[in-house]
């Protein structure tokens, strides 16, 4: 019997769920923890009503190690799911560590009083992890986890060396709020008003916000301005892809969302240091996300589609070669199936493949050893093949 823990019950959360009751043949009993039990008893409900079948709610403060250690003892899951806030990933992997017990993720390490996307910390698990006889994968999400996957896949297959990689996400979906983040506004606003940054000739180069901007073509969307961020990926992609030179991540943004975030940042919403408010001590960014629409909320008003994918050049048997492996996916149809917009489900569905290959050993201590690891490391094809199984199909452009 294949259990499986699942700590979150947002917008991402949502998704996993629905997709692991989905694949009731891998995950025979599916436990689904948050802080607030309503918005699991929510999704319970919503997977009870699709005929997916039953769920079991359980509360849980993902701060609290032994309170994590309690839960995972109590039910002993195979694997735990971490789609709980970036912040908690070290509390949750520590519980995992304790009670000898895979885990995943699908965003890295944040510290809550400083905008840093690293993975030091978590891979600082690593030792330890081995000497449990566990397996950690870290990024199982769409950017982080498949465009990991798609650099992967591309080195098996199409070359001897990568020598550039563009991450290229776009989002032309329209939820009709003069201004709202696509997932956890605290996370996104803090991502895209840091300093961008890229990888070029073995050294970091950094940038000031939105500074560099080119203009691409999405298949089936068309051209958008798309701007130069940080993005975590790049950390792992740039040790683990052979003959890189060049890794960049870009995203796309309208002028409106750009000069709301400005608007913000300018007047001070977007701290993320505590300032003193009557006598109380509020945390800006924090305040704001209470004012902004929930993200789980715009999935029915959301219409268009998302295009995320990897444009690559390197060579093959002494040729140059180009290819652009990229995913679409349509908002509305994400509505019918699993109740979210297509920013959740595809960050949700990768978490699930990644848990069900853990489950199923295609992944995990008996095909790589114990340890942590990231998407990358991993062989490609089973999460490549689940894909397109699951409602994520990737095309490939070839030049």
């Amino acid at each position: 019997m294949n259990t499986v823990l699942q700590i979150g019950a947002g917008g991402v959360g949502g998704v996993v769920a629905h997709k692991l009751a989905m694949n009731s043949g891998t995950f025979d009993r599916i436990i689904l923890a948050s802080k607030t039990l309503s918005k699991c008893q929510a999704i319970a409900e919503s997977i009870r009503s699709r005929g997916y079948g039953e769920i079991i709610c359980e509360s849980v403060d993902a701060d609290d190690v032994q309170a994590l250690i309690k839960l995972i003892n109590q039910y002993k899951p195979k694997v735990v799911i971490n789609v709980a806030l970036p912040y908690q990933d070290l509390t949750i992997m520590e519980a995992c560590r304790q009670t000898k017990t895979h885990y995943l993720d699908t965003a890295n390490y944040e510290h809550p009083d400083s905008a840093r996307f690293e993975y030091k910390e978590q891979w600082a698990f690593d030792k330890s992890y081995k000497e449990a006889g566990i397996f950690a994968l870290l990024g199982s999400g769409f950017d982080p986890g498949v465009t990991n996957v798609f650099c992967a896949y591309a080195q098996k297959h199409y070359f001897d060396e990568i020598h550039s990689i563009d991450i290229l996400d776009c989002n032309a979906g329209d939820h009709g709020y003069p201004f709202a983040t696509n997932f956890n506004p605290e996370i996104n606003l803090r991502e895209v008003s840091s300093n961008g940054r890229y990888w070029e000739n073995g050294k970091w180069i950094e940038t000031k916000p939105m500074e560099i901007m080119q203009v691409w073509a999405y298949p089936e969307i068309g051209e958008k301005d798309s701007y130069l961020l940080y993005h975590e990926e790049l950390e792992s992609l740039v040790k683990n892809i052979r003959g890189l030179r060049r890794i960049r991540f870009f995203m796309t943004f309208s002028q409106n969302y750009l000069n709301h975030m400005r608007c913000l940042e300018n007047v001070g919403l977007l701290r993320i240091d505590p300032v003193d408010h009557n006598g109380t001590q509020i945390v800006p960014i924090q305040f704001l996300k209470t004012l902004l629409p929930d993200p789980a909320s715009l999935a029915s008003r959301t219409k268009g589609k998302t295009n995320i994918g990897c444009y690559m050049q390197g060579t093959k048997g002494g040729k140059e070669k180009t290819i652009y492996i990229y995913n679409v996916c349509d908002h509305e149809k994400c509505y019918q199936e699993v109740n979210a917009q297509a920013i959740s489900y595809t960050t949700g569905v990768p978490a699930m493949i990644g848990a069900k290959l853990i489950c199923e050993d295609k992944w995990g201590v008996k095909s790589t050893g114990p340890g942590v690891f990231n998407m990358e490391e991993l062989d490609p094809d089973p999460f490549m093949e689940e894909l397109k199984k699951q409602g994520l199909p990737w095309e490939i452009i070839e030049r």
